[in-house]
């Protein structure tokens, strides 16, 4: 039983370790003896639990991309008001941002690639419910009156755009790494106040 969890554990490891590499670093190209020494294993282990290095990057970017997928839903899907949802679609976003910087960047790479959304029923059910609330909102008032998807458009743009467009607007506008960190942990507010009449 002990050496079933240190297989676990010993797998968790190197799909940690290849993630802070890949998404927190921005090492895309990383081969696996490097993945191997940062996560302190023989090189062998990752061809043993994963085979390559390429179904590495593949096995731990699905779990990311599935990770982010039922937050999503969760909050979606919750009895949340409107606001409070993108609030917090909004703090878990930048949290996972500051923890995987490249991440938003490697998705938006893939997708140029054709790897799309397996689920796309579940997509399409939670894009349904999340556009009627936004119709609702603006019946209220609470929102400029717009087509929902213009209102996702603009939700999606003001949070991601920062994040995915970070190496080419920090290097061109000089910003350091801490200074743009600020700017990052001032985006909820901003995108609430510029979302949201009230």
């Amino acid at each position: 039983m002990s050496a079933k969890v240190t297989d676990q554990d010993t797998e968790k490891l190197i799909k940690d370790t290849a993630k802070r590499i890949f998404f927190g670093e921005g090492r895309f190209n990383a081969t696996t003896q490097e993945i191997a020494d940062a996560a302190g294993v023989n090189r062998t282990l990752i061809n043993y639990y994963f085979r390559s290095r390429d179904k590495l990057f593949e096995i731990v970017f699905e779990d990311a991309q599935r990770q982010e997928n039922e937050l999503t839903e969760q909050i979606v899907f919750s009895d949340l008001p409107l606001k409070e949802k993108i609030a917090r679609h909004l703090d878990s976003f930048f949290e996972q941002c500051k923890q995987y910087p490249y991440l938003e960047i490697y998705m938006v790479t893939q997708m140029n690639q054709g790897c799309a959304f397996k689920d796309m029923d579940k997509m399409s059910s939670l894009l349904d419910k999340f556009y009627l609330e936004i119709a609702l909102e603006m019946e209220r008032g609470t929102i400029e009156r717009m087509r929902p998807e213009q209102f996702a458009l603009n939700f999606i743009s003001l949070m991601s755009f920062p994040v995915s467009m970070r190496p080419l607007l920090q290097e061109t506008m000089g910003f350091t790494k801490e200074y743009y960190d600020l700017l990052l942990e001032e985006r909820k507010e901003i995108i609430l106040k510029t979302l949201f009449k009230q």
